[in-house]
């Protein structure tokens, strides 16, 4: 199981990553990012909560309300062109960021 330190950086990036597919809410947006884990890391409902909130309130997301197949009313998140430019950014930096700890991991000189 992944701790939440080491994924708390990046959870931002995984709910942009969802919601480039299709607009979602929240509790579905947790059970598949704890399927996509494949069980390594699942996340809390107040880490996710937090997350779409910090994204909403940057203008990366917005919300609206809308209801679930079970018929139930829930708050619905879709990303915005900014939050899609800002994914981008993320992914770059990922990218980098893994890339020079596998550096250190794999005792490898540039």
């Amino acid at each position: 199981m992944i701790s939440a330190d080491a994924i708390r950086g990046y959870v931002d990036l995984m709910v942009l990553s969802l919601l480039r597919e299709a607009p979602s809410y929240a509790y579905e947006l947790a059970q598949r990012i704890t399927a996509i884990s494949g069980d390594d890391y699942a996340i809390k409902q107040t880490t996710l909560y937090s997350a779409v909130k910090r994204l909403e309130g940057s203008g990366l997301v917005s919300s609206f309300a809308g209801v679930s197949d079970s018929g139930k009313a829930r708050t619905y998140y879709r990303i915005e062109d900014a939050g899609r430019a800002y994914f981008d950014l993320k992914v770059e930096e990922w990218r980098s960021t893994k890339s020079v700890v596998d550096r250190f991991i794999e005792g490898v000189a540039p």
